[in-house]
């Protein structure tokens, strides 16, 4: 019989939108993980499929549909079909003069660059 609903923490770590566990648990605690826009306070919050989970991990925003709930953790093509990601999609790559900030470095900015990478590489 399929899992209807799942503790927060281990549903994060299932998924692998967290390497442990306890890295988790310590996330809700601090209170970086929403769902359906309202902060989790406890590891123990169960989700269900359809909510949404917005977390904040090191700086780096996830925005995710629960799909489904996992019996066990197992590998990442599996762990991916238990969610449904809503983070619009990133550009693949800027062009080069939005990545610039700022004026180029001088030939003696160059050199003190160099020298500070070990010489000519």
């Amino acid at each position: 019989m399929p899992l209807t609903e799942q503790r927060l923490d281990k549903w994060l770590w299932c998924a692998r939108l967290m390497k442990t566990r306890s890295g988790a648990a310590r996330l809700i605690s601090d209170g970086k993980v929403r769902i359906n826009g309202e902060r989790a306070l406890k590891p123990s919050r169960l989700v269900r499929a359809g909510d949404v989970v917005t977390t904040a991990n090191q700086g780096r925003l996830a925005v995710v549909r629960v799909l489904e709930a996992a019996e066990r953790r197992g590998p990442a093509s599996v762990a991916q079909t238990l969610y449904e990601d809503l983070m619009p999609a990133q550009p693949a790559n800027r062009p080069l003069s939005e990545a610039r900030t700022g004026k180029r470095p001088t030939k003696r900015d160059r050199r003190r660059l160099d020298a500070l990478r070990g010489g000519w590489i």
